[in-house]
Order: C-alpha cells, then structure tokens, then sequence
C-alpha cells in the first residue's frame, strides 16, 4: 500500500527511472518554476547517478525544511509517495505563504510521476499530505493548479477543495486539512 515517506536512499533507482519519465514529458524546462524543475536543472548532468550525490540530495531533502520562493525562505518538507523500494511522487508541504505562493504555489504542490498516474496516487497522495499539514498547524490549505488543468482540479475537489477563484489563469481553491495519524510518517 502506498505511502507518504521521508525521502530515502535507497529508491536511488526508482527516483531515477521517475525523473527520466519526467524528463521526457517535458518538465525541467527553461521558464519552468516548480521544485522538480530546478531540480532536473541542477542535476541535469545525471550526477544524481553517483551513490554519494543521490545520497548528499536526499539528506539535503530531510533535514532541509526551507524552501526558498522568489520572495523569501518558506518553512516546508518535501516528501516522497512510495510503495515497497518504488518512488511514485512527492509532496512539497509548506507551513506558512508569501504573497508569490497565496497566487500560485499554496501550502502543498504535488506530483506523480507519469507510469503512476491515473491509478488514484494523485488523491491519496494529496490526503496524506493535508494529514501532514494538519500536524504542522494548517488548518486549511491553499491549493493551486492551473485553470486548463482538470486532473489535478478533480483531485483537489477530490479532497474537499472549494474554489476560491481565478488569477490569471491560476485557480486558487482552500481545502481543509485533517487530524495526522500517529506514526504514519
């Protein structure tokens, strides 16, 4: 059964093979501004390849829980959405908002890798980490997703998203959090 994890070193393989399938649908592209875009950028010369790097990435990943926007520092953890030794996604959970993230961005940005989706990871992904903002004081999360993006809107609206509005193309929707479950993380 899948779930939400610290990252770990050893799902060096399957991280890889999910940022290949990244890489082939387009994303770490220039103008690209998400957390897996300036990743696949800063390692696009497949250092992750390397034990030691991969290693130095996840622990970098765990015990750093800031998150730097165009703005300032942003208190969050990412974590990774995985079954057995297979990396299927992650969640980027973010304790407090700057201006830039209340219009696109919000409390938790998600992703699951393509050979994954359409097999309802997206949403149980999403409720682990609404579980995970819970316990970090969040009593509702901001969402985002672009307008045109109606997997990701089904699955926010899955998880109790109420649409707040439209900004320029960006849909912003509030969801309520949920009671963390001891030991699950």
């Amino acid at each position: 059964m899948p779930r939400l994890t610290r990252p770990q070193p050893r799902l060096q393989a399957s991280f890889l093979a999910a940022m290949a399938e990244f890489r082939a649908e387009g994303r770490g592209g220039p103008g690209m501004q998400a957390m897996l875009d300036n990743d696949l950028r800063q390692y696009a010369d497949d250092s992750w390849q390397d034990p030691a790097v991969f290693t130095a990435y996840v622990a970098r990943l765990r015990t750093h829980a800031q998150q730097t926007d165009s703005e300032a520092p942003v208190t969050g953890r990412t974590l990774w959405w995985t079954e057995g030794d297979e990396f299927l996604g992650f969640a980027s959970v973010r304790h407090s908002l700057t201006p830039a993230l209340r219009e696109r961005g919000g409390h938790i940005g998600y992703v699951i890798r393509p050979s994954a989706r359409r097999r309802d990871h997206a949403t149980a992904l999403l409720a682990a980490a609404l579980q995970f903002a819970s316990s970090l004081g969040v009593e509702a999360a901001l969402l985002t997703c672009d307008a045109g993006n109606i997997a990701s809107r089904r699955v926010i609206e899955s998880n109790g998203g109420v649409l707040e509005d439209e900004r320029a193309g960006v849909l912003r929707f509030w969801v309520p959090t949920r009671p963390a479950v001891a030991g699950w993380v």
